[in-house]
C-alpha cells in the first residue's frame, strides 16, 4: 500500500458557504500537505458554480478553487483522486451528517470533521459568544440584549456575525456596518438583513465577511469586547471567556438530535431555556432534564421572548397572511414563528394559505419544505427571490400581511396590502444571566 503520509493529500471541503470557509482559511490555506480541490455547495440557493477566488485562495492556489454541488461528491472523489472529504456546515441532523460520510467513505475517501482547537482563533479582547442548539431558537435577540448589557457599562461592543457571504467573496472578505446605507452599499440580501440591521439600530457596529482572521483584528481594532453572534448553530470561530447557548423547548429533543448543536449543548458554560412564555410546560421540563443531564456543569437559566404587534387591532378577525423568518422555518424546521403566533393571540380569523400564490424559487422552496403551509418563510438571498416574494405576497388572496421578520420587509419590497409587524424581544427577570455576563468580562481578558 502507498505511503501517503509522504503525499499530498487532496480534500474536498463540504460546506455552505461559511464554515468551509473558515476550515479553509485556517487550516489549509498555507498547508503545503494539502490540496483542496474543490469545496462542495449547499443548504443556500446559488452557491455552487462559483469560485474561491484566489486573492482569498492565496498563493498555492492562483486560479481560486472551484465551488461545486453537493450532489457531484463522488464524480469529484473519482475523478481528482481525493483522499479526504472535510465535512463543514451546520444545522443538520446527525443522520445527515452520517448519510454524507456513508458517500464519501462508499466513494474511497476519509471522512473528517475538525473540532475547535483546530479552527477558533485567539482574540486580544474579551469574548463572549451567543450560539444555539437550532437555528431560530432566540439567539439574535438575546445577543442584541447582551450588547445592550455591554454598553449599559460603558464598553464599546463589536459583534463579530456568523458569516453568511453570498455574493462576491473577493468583495465581501471584510466587512463592516454600522449605517443602514452601508448594507445597501454591499447589496445585503435579506437574510444579511435580518441579522445586522437589528444591531446597528442599537448603535452597534457589525463585522462579517469570509476571512475571520482579517476580521477579528479590525474588530478588536475599534472595541473593547467582542461579541460573537452565532449563526446556524455552528460552533463559535473564536475562543470565547463565556459560551452561552440557548435552547428552543419548542423543538425539545432536537438539542441531541443536530450538528453541531449538540456540540454547543456539551461545550456551554451558560445554557438558557428560550421561549418559556410559548412553550407546552411538558416540553421545557423535558429540556431542563435533557440539560441536566448531558451538560450538569452549565448555569442553567430561563428566558421569555415577548411578542410586540404594532398595530394589534387591525389583526382581529381577518384573514392574515405571516411571514416568518426563511431559516427558522425552512432549516430551522419549525412549523411556525412569532407571526403565527402573535396571529393566534389577537384574534386573526384565518391564516391563508399562500402556496397556490407562490412563483419561482418560493415554489421551489414548499417544494423543499413540505412542514410548511399557512406562512409564507421570507426567503431573500439574492434579488430574484426578492421579486419572487414580493410577487408570491401581491397574489396573495388576505386582509392583512403581518410581517414577522426581524427586517422590515417593507424597506425592500412593495407589499400592497395593509400590513402591521410582529417583533420580539428577549427578557431574563432573574438578573442571574446579566451578571455572569459581566463577571466573564471582569475575569477575562485585559480589554
Amino acid at each position: 500500500m502507498e505511503n501517503r503520509a509522504s503525499t499530498i493529500t487532496n480534500v474536498v471541503i463540504m460546506g455552505a458557504a461559511g464554515r468551509d470557509f473558515h476550515n479553509f482559511n485556517v487550516v489549509f490555506r498555507n498547508n503545503p500537505c494539502y490540496r483542496i480541490v474543490a469545496f462542495t455547495a449547499a443548504q443556500i440557493p446559488n452557491i455552487a458554480g462559483r469560485t474561491y477566488p484566489p486573492e482569498l485562495a492565496g498563493a498555492r492556489y492562483p486560479h481560486g478553487i472551484p465551488i461545486m454541488s453537493e450532489a457531484e461528491l463522488e464524480s469529484i472523489i473519482a475523478a481528482q483522486a481525493v483522499d479526504e472529504v472535510v465535512f463543514a456546515y451546520s444545522d443538520v441532523s446527525h443522520e445527515m451528517v452520517m448519510h454524507c460520510a456513508s458517500r464519501a467513505l462508499a466513494a474511497g475517501a476519509d471522512f473528517r470533521l475538525l473540532g475547535p482547537r483546530s479552527t477558533m482563533l485567539r482574540a486580544r479582547k474579551p469574548v463572549i459568544s451567543v450560539c444555539a442548539t437550532r437555528t431560530g431558537s432566540g439567539k439574535s435577540p438575546a445577543a442584541r440584549k447582551m450588547a445592550e448589557w455591554l454598553r449599559d457599562v460603558g464598553r464599546r461592543v463589536g459583534v463579530i456575525r456568523h458569516p453568511m457571504p453570498y455574493g462576491d467573496l473577493a468583495r465581501q472578505a471584510v466587512q463592516r456596518f454600522a449605517t443602514l446605507d452601508d448594507l445597501d452599499k454591499a447589496d445585503c440580501t435579506i437574510e444579511e438583513r435580518e441579522e445586522y440591521e437589528p444591531h446597528i439600530g442599537q448603535g452597534q457596529v457589525v463585522f462579517a465577511g469570509v476571512d475571520y482572521e482579517r476580521i477579528l483584528r479590525l474588530a478588536e481594532s475599534e472595541a473593547d469586547v467582542i461579541l460573537w453572534d452565532g449563526g446556524n448553530n455552528d460552533i463559535p470561530f473564536l475562543e470565547s471567556d463565556l459560551e452561552i447557548v440557548l435552547v428552543d423547548p419548542h423543538r425539545a429533543g432536537h438539542e441531541q438530535q443536530y450538528f453541531p448543536g449538540e456540540v454547543n449543548l456539551l461545550r456551554a458554560d451558560v445554557i438558557v431555556i428560550t421561549k418559556v412564555d410559548t412553550a407546552d410546560p411538558r416540553q421545557i421540563e423535558a429540556v431542563r432534564q435533557t440539560i441536566r443531564s448531558a451538560n450538569p456543569k452549565a448555569q442553567l437559566i430561563e428566558s421569555t421572548m415577548p411578542l410586540t404587534v404594532d398595530n394589534p387591532e387591525l389583526v382581529t378577525g381577518q384573514r392574515v397572511l405571516v411571514i416568518e423568518d426563511g431559516p427558522t422555518v425552512t432549516h430551522g424546521g419549525m412549523t411556525y414563528g412569532a407571526g403565527v403566533l402573535a396571529a393566534k393571540q389577537y384574534g386573526a380569523a384565518a391564516l391563508v394559505d399562500p402556496r397556490p400564490a407562490a412563483v419561482g424559487s418560493l415554489r421551489e422552496t414548499f417544494r423543499a419544505n413540505r412542514h410548511l403551509d399557512c406562512l409564507l418563510p421570507a426567503m431573500g438571498y439574492g434579488a430574484q427571490q426578492l421579486r419572487d416574494l414580493e410577487q408570491t405576497i401581491k397574489g396573495v388572496d388576505c386582509d392583512l400581511v403581518l410581517i414577522a421578520t426581524p427586517v422590515d420587509l417593507r424597506r425592500l419590497i412593495t407589499i400592497r396590502q395593509p400590513t402591521c409587524r410582529v417583533t420580539y424581544g428577549f427578557e431574563e427577570a432573574s438578573g442571574a444571566l446579566k451578571a455572569l455576563l459581566l463577571a466573564a468580562l471582569k475575569n477575562g481578558k485585559s480589554a
